[in-house]
């Protein structure tokens, strides 16, 4: 015969994912530290309807874990060896992964201005790359713990808040292979380099290379382009990719996953 589940599981935070195990621990809890008279009053502190209070207690009273005794619903030998396993299964796993959590409370940016060394900063990303300048507004703040000149690495303490990133897009356009023998190609690849507002130019397939060299002078990523397109939308760098129309599922394979950048895709006709 199986054996009923109970809150006790040593899997830690595991043990919560089982339906209604952080309803069953709460209303434990309550008759450990509470004196419940009526399942009204552990309903409104649980945010939950009388009905589903009272179901889960006579699913508690049929395993042992809970009783009525005195007038008052309390909590049994049983349910409380219950609750304690599940609190100190989950407080362990807790401190465990809080050892592995990586708190920052300092950092170093490029200086966008002069510092100076105790001054109040504000944390941006610039271009992909974190940037400090003096003041207070921003979505992240902190104190120089250096001073520096504009375009040198200072230190930076006392960080409050989050950078704030905005994930940068990445613009796909397709080239045809082979390419039209005709310089109006070129001179629309041109056209695009020069008016996108990417930071970042990539190129993948032959044709696509040979397009973008002839578009302009600026460095042009052709190896692992997918990731690095992917690495700059992460810290707001937009992208601007030629692709062979042989190489686009290759190049698209990487963002399949969950939450996956802002992309367009465009075609050269």
């Amino acid at each position: 015969m199986g054996r009923a589940t109970t809150p006790a599981a040593s899997a830690g935070l595991d043990a919560l994912r089982r339906r209604g195990a952080i309803t069953e621990t709460l209303f434990l809890f309550e008759c450990e530290t509470e004196r419940v008279a009526k399942l009204r009053d552990v309903a409104d502190r649980l945010g939950l309807t009388v009905q589903a209070v009272s179901h889960l207690y006579r699913d508690l009273a049929r395993r042992g874990m809970v009783e009525v005794r005195g007038g008052r619903y309390s909590i049994t030998v049983r349910g409380r060896a219950a609750l304690q396993g599940t609190l100190s299964a989950i407080g362990a796993e807790v401190a465990r992964r809080l050892e592995r959590l990586q708190i920052v409370r300092t950092t170093r940016a490029l200086a966008a201005r002069p510092i100076d060394r105790g001054a109040a900063v504000t944390l941006e990303l610039t271009d992909g790359v974190l940037t400090a300048r003096p003041g207070t507004r921003g979505g992240s703040r902190g104190r120089a713990l250096s001073a520096g000149r504009a375009g040198e690495i200072v230190d930076v303490g006392e960080l409050s808040g989050i950078v704030p990133i905005t994930p940068g897009a990445i613009r796909i356009w397709v080239v045809p292979s082979p390419l039209p023998t005709d310089a109006a190609a070129r001179r629309w690849a041109a056209r695009v380099v020069r008016s996108d507002r990417h930071g970042l130019l990539a190129a993948q397939g032959l044709e696509a290379v040979q397009l973008a060299r002839a578009a302009g002078r600026e460095p042009i990523v052709r190896f692992g382009a997918a990731a690095a397109c992917l690495e700059a939308s992460q810290l707001g760098v937009e992208s601007l990719v030629f692709v062979t129309e042989e190489e686009l599922p290759r190049f698209l394979a990487p963002f399949a996953g969950p939450s996956p950048p802002p992309i367009t895709v465009g075609r050269l006709s």
